[in-house]
């Protein structure tokens, strides 16, 4: 069953600051799982013992930056790293609870 033609036109009138920051929001929330998802396997390879501590070193560095670099481009939008937090209704949120390196 087809929407109403007057709720269609509702919901397709957006306007461009909308449309980028919702844009913004999606590419984000994309960028922030794989960093979670990178963060995930760094961790899993160090406890294997798979790093050497340079290595180690450097895997650590980088996700740091990249975490600030999500918050500095959050913040540009005018969004918080949980508005980034897809609720997938019974299955859950699409990012890991909130702790350490997803403030």
């Amino acid at each position: 069953m087809s929407a109403p033609s007057g709720a269609a036109a509702q919901r397709l009138r957006t306007d461009a600051d909308t449309v980028e920051r919702d844009l913004a929001k999606l590419v984000l929330t994309v960028v922030e799982l794989l960093r979670q998802l990178m963060e995930r396997q760094a961790l899993h390879r160090v406890d294997k013992g798979d790093l050497t501590e340079e290595q180690e070193e450097r895997v650590g560095m980088t996700l740091m930056i990249l975490q600030q670099r999500m918050e500095e481009m959050c913040a540009r939008h005018g969004l918080r790293m949980a508005d980034l937090n897809l609720d997938l209704g019974p299955l859950g949120t699409l990012l890991s609870p909130a702790g350490p390196s997803s403030r």
